[in-house]
């Protein structure tokens, strides 16, 4: 074994553990207008605070948007995030887009490009006043080069562990210290091999810098490029500092020394403005220094990853897991030397790499001395690299295929992300590619914008309230998955919520009130608000023998305490004792107790209240079907649910329609069935009840319907003192205004969904997981 420490993982048998960590990502986008040009208007001000809010934030200008995630334990949660937050933004901009390449997008002249303006606050001043030193002194045009940073440290745990058996006389945090420094050594030195890989910045827009684009060639009217160039970014034009900064990465003191020199002698404003390939970052990164020497080395920043334009977010688990492989092949390789000539070797390399990459025998400084392909070292880092997993002996298939994968873009150089990102702007133009892959990534955002990625196991409406906590920066844990209990904080606030809407604001006994059918009609009754009359039965002997006082009207039968309308059946006059029969056994099946009540004819509606406040209003229509005069109902209702909107169990925004005995026994009032064939264009309803978890459609109409009513649901929801409700309410003539015997308030529903008000079938996104999030004091 080449490395001691790797050596003591082996021997304590925690390759596993190695394997885990804490990850966590940073990426820019800039924002641009139809014709690919640097978008000039301010940070969306739907985020919120720039200054504050923790994952979508800007960087240097305002046309710049930056997304941060939080720590997480696995790449895969780091990612899904990532690409949540990207998501959300992609979906919230207006008549604009991301720009997908790392390289900017037309520009304006200087000027014109504004920097990042924040609060009137001290913080905020300091931000902006760093900005305009970066401005003067790098060029405003250089610091809109965008890309993704990779954060990552070992966990705790395993270091403890590890450092336990080492029998070394350093303190624990040297020891941390040691390791991180290893792998940070480790990158620099081999850094070229990241910047071939995934190089995705060969070109640039002619309005960039006018110093580095005369002197590079025309790729095509519109943009230039280095002939061989795999990282423009990375590069001698790129996003780097001026001249060679060389910091020692030996140990902490020596790095802090000469981080110390270099803003002593003015070549460094602050150690956050020092563009090295990898940073050493601590506890308090806004005084880094200080930390550093005091706290030691709490994780490793990795910035050289291109933002890849054939990705939709610019990266993809395969580059991560690829870097996470290399980062850790750090402690298993051996080092051949720690001094500074090293650095310049691997200085040389990194600048041969960027600027010549593609360059066919391209030959690379392996020591000063020696000189080699830059094809045939790759293969043999990679071999060793292999050699590493395959010992790791976890998940080797997967690891080993990413290794193949980074091989063939050695043997196959044509096949690289910067050659086939070429290939594609002279078939196109600069612009034209890169804004064909920003429409591209929109439209499917668009496509499915409810899901939050990563979490479409649970409800959907929990999904959208998480979504709209990350675009208003207010941080979640899940609690229970299953049960779709999670935890919302911000600061020292703190809230627990079930299933989206179960919040604070409504106590115990409103929810058992507005559960319980029986009593939510009692107490509206008592306050003269209009509700179906009925009776309430215990026993379902007692149910089936009020048949005949029933069977001339028309009648729903319901469990006492029901939600998603499970176990409810309406009958239409003339029913036959077995229909009425069947529909009092399916409501006993939910319940210990039924009520059967007067149907009341008219359009339902589904009013959401939220503190005194009408925020949405959904027509709901029953399951159907529409005829095309050759399928029968049951090929139809296939059909219709293959529509990506539909799913199980909440997590999409319809429902997929079921063929159970409730649809069966209201298709037989009909004089139909499942094998039935309706005519073309002919509507079929295969329920009465028209709740959306039963397969039914969605139409908004919260502009449409009169003020009176909406104040009548309010006052509903007042009456069982609910601050978060469902009103369901049947209106007759919903074209008229108040009039007693025009409405009828049919149920009081506790655990409303959002998402049916969020994505409706017809209408506007009603925004309701924002407005929870603004009625439990988060904004």
């Amino acid at each position: 074994m080449e490395n001691q420490f790797y050596e003591i993982v082996q021997n304590l048998k925690l390759e596993h553990e190695l394997l885990k960590g804490n990850f966590g990502l940073e990426k820019e986008n800039v924002r641009v207008n139809e014709l690919g040009e640097l978008a000039l208007t301010p940070h969306p001000a739907v985020f919120g605070n720039k200054l504050t809010h923790p994952f979508i934030t800007t960087d240097f200008s305002e046309s710049q948007i930056e997304m941060i995630t939080p720590m997480f334990h696995t790449l895969e949660e780091s990612f899904n995030f990532l690409e949540n937050i990207h998501h959300i933004i992609t979906l919230e901009l207006k008549e604009e887009y991301l720009w997908p390449q790392s390289n900017p997008p037309m520009l304006p002249e200087e000027e014109q490009i504004p920097i990042a303006k924040y609060e009137n606050s001290k913080k905020g001043k300091e931000a902006e006043q760093y900005r305009e030193k970066l401005a003067a002194g790098h060029g405003k045009k250089k610091q809109m080069i965008s890309g993704i940073h990779y954060n990552f440290s070992l966990q705790e745990e395993f270091l403890k562990k590890t450092y336990k058996e080492s029998e070394t006389n350093k303190t624990f945090k040297q020891f941390k210290n040691d390791i991180y420094l290893q792998i940070s050594r480790h990158i620099l030195e081999y850094r070229w091999l990241l910047i071939y890989l995934f190089g995705a910045s060969p070109g640039v827009h002619s309005s960039y810098k006018k110093e580095c684009v005369e002197i590079m060639e025309k790729l095509d009217q519109e943009s230039s490029y280095f002939q061989y160039a795999s990282s423009f970014r990375n590069g001698v034009c790129g996003y780097r500092n001026e001249g060679e900064l060389i910091v020692s990465y030996r140990t902490v003191d020596e790095y802090v020394s000469d981080m110390k020199k270099l803003i002593k002698e003015g070549k460094l404003q602050s150690a956050k403005e020092y563009y090295s390939p990898v940073r050493l970052k601590s506890k308090n990164n806004s005084n880094l220094l200080t930390s550093l020497e005091k706290e030691g080395i709490e994780y490793l920043e990795l910035r050289i990853l291109d933002l890849n334009p054939f990705l939709k977010i610019g990266v993809d688990l395969e580059t991560l897991y690829f870097v996470h492989l290399f980062t850790l092949f750090g402690l298993y390789k051996k080092e051949i030397n720690k001094n500074e000539n090293s650095q310049m070797t691997s200085l040389i390399n990194h600048e041969l790499t960027a600027s010549l990459g593609r360059k066919q025998n391209l030959k690379l400084f392996k020591t000063f001395q020696e000189v080699v392909s830059m094809h045939t070292w790759g293969i043999e880092i990679l071999n060793e690299m292999d050699t590493f997993v395959s010992n790791l002996g976890i998940r080797r298939e997967y690891f080993q295929q990413i290794i193949y994968n980074a091989k063939q873009k050695f043997k196959h150089p044509e096949k690289g992300t910067s050659s086939l990102i070429l290939k594609a702007i002279r078939e196109k133009s600069f612009i034209q590619f890169h804004m064909d892959k920003a429409k591209q990534y929109l439209n499917r955002s668009k496509a499915k914008p409810y899901n939050l990625i990563g979490y479409e196991d649970m409800e959907l409406s929990t999904q959208i309230l998480l979504k709209d906590a990350i675009k208003k920066g207010v941080y979640f844990e899940i609690l229970d998955r299953k049960d779709n209990f999670i935890l919302l904080f911000k600061g020292s606030k703190k809230e627990y919520i079930k299933q989206a809407t179960k919040t604070s604001l409504d106590s115990y006994s409103t929810i058992q009130l507005m559960e319980n059918k029986l009593v939510t009609k009692k107490v509206l009754y008592e306050q003269d608000i209009n509700v179906p009359m009925g009776k309430h039965y215990l026993a379902m002997d007692k149910a089936l023998s009020d048949y005949f006082y029933f069977k001339e009207i028309a009648i729903v039968i319901k469990p006492k305490s029901t939600n998603f309308g499970l176990g409810i059946s309406i009958l239409k006059e003339n029913y036959s004792q077995h229909t009425y029969k069947r529909a009092v056994e399916l409501a006993f099946q939910y319940d210990d107790s039924i009520l059967i009540e007067q149907f009341i004819s008219g359009k339902e509606y589904r009013f959401f209240v939220i503190q005194d406040e009408v925020v949405g209003i959904l027509h709901r229509v029953p399951a159907n079907v529409a005829g095309d005069g050759h399928s029968n109902i049951e090929k139809l209702v296939q059909e219709k649910n293959t529509n990506p909107l539909r799913g199980e169990g909440y997590r999409t925004p319809l429902e997929k329609i079921k063929l159970g005995e409730s649809e069966e026994m209201f298709l037989a009032s009909q004089g139909l069935n499942f094998q039935s064939i309706p005519k073309m264009g002919e509507i079929v309803y295969l329920r009465e009840n028209s709740n959306i978890s039963t397969g039914g459609d969605s139409i908004d109409f919260t502009d449409t319907i009169h003020k009176s009513y909406k104040d009548i649901a309010v006052f509903a929801a007042q009456t069982v003192g609910a601050s978060i409700c469902g009103v369901d309410m049947i209106i007759k003539d919903d074209h008229s205004q108040y009039i007693k015997e025009n409405y009828s308030i049919i149920e009081l529903n506790f655990n409303p969904a959002i998402h049916i008000h969020c994505y409706p079938f017809k209408g506007e996104d009603r925004r309701l997981g924002e407005k929870i999030l603004e009625a439990l004091g988060f904004y």
